[in-house]
């Protein structure tokens, strides 16, 4: 393992975007496995982001022989506690777990089909080689030895059984029985190892009644989750290819296989927080919504005009998300978050059209197609130039290419593409949504015509004031 994990290392340190590495065996983790780190040189001094690294290193490493290795970026915020081989996990759970065995594998080599997904990778070890032994009862029984006898004798050599303790004045040391190191990898060892037998008080080889068989597999590990022994598939996308798609072709590749119904799949870490998003992130963009049109509703006593104003918002989200498909990035929390905030930018183009027409009407006493033309013509300067101001801010998080840029480019890209075409749009389809909105309102008064003064209260003298000043 140790000269497996040297000739790795020596492939994964050549590469010009790698500047350290650190590699390990055993741990927590199956003596079978090991785990390096690589620290990559700063962005500024290379020329390839870590999932590019990723992608040309997986070249490298496939003519190595000997064992299989898979990579993944390491994540500054890591959802959930499982580690696993590549960054996104698929649970498998079966209260049977034979059946779960059976059918991990299947869906493993279907996964591994799917072009969205790399890396696919399984932490099921199931198929350790297994040394059973047995005993001729009847041969052993000739010789007077028990099971037991035969029990302890396998502890004495191979179990590291301690038998005694020695204290100095500064140290204590444990003495250790067992065999020779050299002759505990080697299966032959049992033919060495002899038991004296109590009725002839003779030597007997342990051949001579227990024969050993390697024909068996057994379990290096089970996993479980909650109560439930559980597999858990690992994956990393494929370039240019969303969680989405992933989780969606992953969904669909499971339900053709037809697994039994007492298979639970989920999804787990940063797939199942993605899930979950989905589910939470059209309810916080309406609440979001929501809380603008009640503030603008109390800020202009209107029903009408925050609707002019929110109107502002969906060529934004458009532009937005055409942004982040031009330069291939997943609607990530990231970009869900440069949206919402968004929402709080691009509305000051109506804000400041619509707050100044409004004065237009009452104090001018103006039209509302005057009203707003003249809105246009005094607040284009200012519209230009808070866009220009937000615009420029967001760049930076867009062009960046230091530590964390993969993280924060995201959000410049969304700001960046939302506010630009929410900017070419709204200066025409705003005064178009008020005079819309503002003929709605005249209709509705014809339509639904009303009283403004009310009629007088009872025992209200003044209609008998008004009939005595009468001639």
């Amino acid at each position: 393992m140790l000269h497996l994990e040297g000739s790795l290392t020596d492939v994964l340190a050549k590469d010009p975007g790698v500047e350290s590495w650190a590699a390990f065996v055993g741990g927590s983790r199956p003596l079978n496995n090991g785990f390096v780190i690589l620290g990559l040189k700063p962005r500024d001094q290379r020329d390839a982001t870590a999932d590019q690294i990723i992608d040309r290193l997986r070249k490298k490493i496939a003519v190595v022989p000997g064992g299989t290795v898979f990579l993944q970026a390491a994540q500054d915020l890591n959802v959930g506690g499982r580690l696993s081989r590549t960054q996104y996990q698929y649970t498998l759970q079966d209260p049977n777990l034979d059946e779960l065995n059976s059918w991990a594998p299947r869906l493993l080599a279907e996964l591994k089909k799917l072009p969205q997904l790399r890396d696919v990778a399984s932490d099921q070890q199931s198929s350790s080689t297994k040394l059973a032994l047995v005993i001729d009862r009847d041969q052993a029984a000739r010789f007077g030895i028990q099971p037991a006898l035969i029990d302890n004798t396998l502890y004495d050599a191979f179990g590291q059984r301690e038998v005694t303790q020695y204290f100095t004045q500064l140290n204590s040391y444990h003495v250790v029985l067992e065999v020779s190191p050299a002759l505990l990898g080697d299966t032959d060892t049992l033919n060495k190892i002899y038991i004296k037998s109590p009725v002839t008080n003779q030597q007997v080889p342990l051949s001579a009644f227990v024969r050993y068989d390697t024909g068996h597999t057994s379990y290096l590990s089970i996993n479980h989750q909650g109560q439930f022994p559980a597999v858990t598939l690992s994956f990393n996308l494929a370039p240019n290819v969303s969680l989405g798609e992933a989780v969606t072709a992953i969904q669909k590749q499971a339900a053709t296989i037809r697994m039994p119904a007492a298979i639970l799949g989920t999804f787990q870490g940063t797939a199942q927080a993605f899930q979950a998003s989905l589910k939470t992130a059209p309810f916080l963009i309406l609440a979001a919504l929501l809380a603008v049109y009640i503030i603008l509703g109390v800020l202009y006593e209107s029903y009408i005009h925050p609707l002019t104003i929110l109107s502002t918002l969906p060529s934004a989200g458009v532009g937005a998300l055409l942004m982040l498909m031009l330069f291939h990035f997943d609607l990530s929390v990231v970009g869900l978050i440069g949206i919402i905030l968004l929402i709080g930018i691009v509305k000051k183009n109506g804000i400041m059209m619509v707050d100044f027409a409004i004065h237009a009407e009452r104090d001018q006493h103006l039209s509302p197609e005057a009203a707003i033309r003249q809105a246009c013509l005094l607040r284009f300067r200012p519209i230009m130039m808070t866009t220009m101001a937000a615009i420029l801010g967001a760049l930076p998080l867009m062009l960046g290419r230091g530590t964390g840029s993969e993280l924060r480019q995201p959000l410049g890209y969304t700001m960046v593409g939302g506010l630009v075409l929410s900017q070419m749009l709204t200066l025409f389809t705003t005064p178009v949504i008020y005079l819309y909105l503002d003929r709605l309102v005249v209709r509705w008064a014809r339509k639904h015509p009303h009283t403004e003064t009310a009629p007088p209260a009872a025992g209200d003298s003044g209609p008998a004031e008004g009939l005595q000043a009468a001639p």
